[in-house]
């Protein structure tokens, strides 16, 4: 049988899609929205450094900070690294101002 028909087949019967990802708490969703809002805003504030090592450094070490935890699914753990990261930001912010500036 084809893979399409297997599919359909699956649908038909009433077994889970393997396509569809578990639903999220609102919370959860809320979270992920904020941890996407200060990596936007991450990556705009490092645009407006000229493209330079140091620019690749901080994007590097920021992507990895992201993806290290990238698993955490308690919403107070979620918080807390959404805090930290936020005053670690304001930190690199003043730094990518006086780049910009100077």
């Amino acid at each position: 049988m084809r893979q399409g028909m297997r599919f359909l087949a699956a649908v038909s019967r009433g077994q889970p899609s393997k396509l569809k990802k578990p639903a999220v708490s609102l919370d959860h969703f809320i979270q992920r929205q904020r941890v996407l809002g200060l990596w936007r805003e991450i990556v705009r504030a490092l645009h407006k450094i000229p493209p330079s090592s140091t620019r690749d450094e901080l994007h590097n070490y920021a992507r990895h900070e992201f993806e290290r935890r990238r698993d955490i699914t308690d919403l107070q753990h979620i918080r807390y690294l959404l805090s930290t990261g936020k005053a670690e930001f304001d930190t690199m912010r003043r730094y990518i101002d006086e780049q910009v500036v100077g």
